[in-house]
């Protein structure tokens, strides 16, 4: 069976927010992690996992990314709060 996650990263100071989606975690947060200046992840150190979803459906994932997305700063950090109230790196868990 596939699994899809949709998932949001942080930097240090939490400062700022990355939401994405990928069938292979793992790896995509090996990529955040060795990412160059040039993106929006490496530019702003952001590699640390504090909240993800799983869904069956690639569409699902496609969907879900696309409105976590178009949320405002507050609704995404109310969904983080629900599942890791402590922004605590998720990492380790997979």
């Amino acid at each position: 069976m596939d699994v899809h996650y949709i998932y949001i990263l942080t930097n240090k100071n939490h400062t700022a927010l990355y939401v994405g989606r990928t069938k292979h975690l793992k790896e995509r947060l090996v990529q955040h992690k060795n990412n160059s200046l040039k993106t929006f992840t490496g530019r702003y150190n952001v590699d640390k996992l504090i909240y993800f979803e799983t869904t069956k459906y690639v569409n699902n994932s496609i969907k879900r990314e696309r409105q976590i997305k178009k949320w405002n700063r507050e609704w995404k950090e109310n969904l983080i709060n629900d599942m890791n109230p402590g922004w605590n790196d998720l990492a380790d868990l997979l």
